[in-house]
This record gives C-alpha cells, structure tokens and sequence, in this order.
C-alpha cells in the first residue's frame, strides 16, 4: 500500500498517511477538523534490487557514459575512450572548373 502526504491548508499540519490506490482521499484535518486536508504531490520512493542492478546505476541523475573497458583487460589506469588514428589518410583536392593554366 503506497504511503500519501497529506497537508492542512488551514492550520499546516501535515501528516504521512497508509491507504489502499482505492481509499478515497482525506479530507478533514485532524488537528484543526477544517475540510481543507489536501493529498500533496511528492516523489516516488523506490529502490531498484536484485541482480541485474549494481549500486551506482541511476544514482548521479547525469546522461554520462560508463567507462570504456578494453576487451583484453590491459588497464594501466589511464582514462580509455576512442583511439585516433596515427595518421589519417590523405584525401586528394577536389579538381575546380576555374583553373590558372590556361
């Protein structure tokens, strides 16, 4: 049964309340008996478990990638990411229309 937030608009007395999705929401305040006891909007509080979920996974809230791992496993602790081509290939110019040698 999930646990809903209630707040007094009156006297702002608030309180965490157990009820059945089906239970019908709170009304009357219970320290000041006003018919303003609202449900407030709050954040869902889970826990992703088991094994597929390691500690980490959704924790930084940020779209970062994970670190990169070689496949043989050589690490030197050095940061891994794309490795660059010693040299890139030459690419001949584009021959123009309008040329000097006329």
């Amino acid at each position: 049964m999930p646990i809903y937030a209630y707040k007094c608009e009156s006297c702002g007395f608030a309180k965490d309340v157990l009820q059945k999705m089906s239970d019908a929401p709170l009304e009357v305040c219970p320290a000041c008996a006003q018919s303003t006891f609202k449900k407030q909007l709050t954040a869902a509080g889970f826990q992703l478990k088991g094994s597929g979920w390691y500690a980490t996974d959704f924790k930084g809230g940020g779209t970062s990638a994970p670190a990169v791992v070689p496949a043989d496993g050589a690490g030197s602790g050095e940061a891994t990411g794309p490795k660059a081509d010693p040299a890139p290939a030459a690419t001949p110019a584009p021959a123009s229309s309008a040329s000097s040698d006329v």
